[in-house]
């Protein structure tokens, strides 16, 4: 009887919990780079960054925006995010449950594997 009750409490928490919430982490490594290969630097939602580099974004339903300080870099370039596959996967799988809570955790974003901020040679 017991087993019984574990795998229900089991099938449960599988049923309500989300695709991407499980496989996504709550944060992102992106490549960053420059079109001309040199170095640049800057902040990305109030952390600082090196391109290129890689950056931990965390995942969030808005855009990253880069800011550069660097001369003859652009000022600003934006990460777009969409919606990670994963939860597509989860709506067919766990219903609503499970994208809901994709969806409140923030974890069903991702942003582009690499960002390139545009430098004049």
């Amino acid at each position: 009887m017991r087993l019984k009750g574990a795998i229900a409490v089991v099938a449960m928490a599988a049923t309500i919990s989300g695709c991407a919430t499980i496989l996504n982490d709550d944060t992102q490594q992106v490549n960053v780079a420059t079109s001309t290969g040199k170095p640049a630097s800057g902040t990305v939602n109030g952390q600082a960054f090196q391109a290129p580099g890689i950056v931990t974004l965390t995942r969030k339903k808005a855009n990253a925006v880069f800011t550069t300080d660097t001369p003859g870099c652009a000022k600003e370039t934006v990460a777009l995010n969409s919606v990670d596959p994963k939860f597509f996967i989860n709506i067919l799988s766990g219903g609503v449950f499970g994208s809901t809570t994709d969806y409140v955790s923030e974890e069903m974003w991702k942003y582009e594997d690499r960002i390139v901020i545009t430098c004049q040679p």
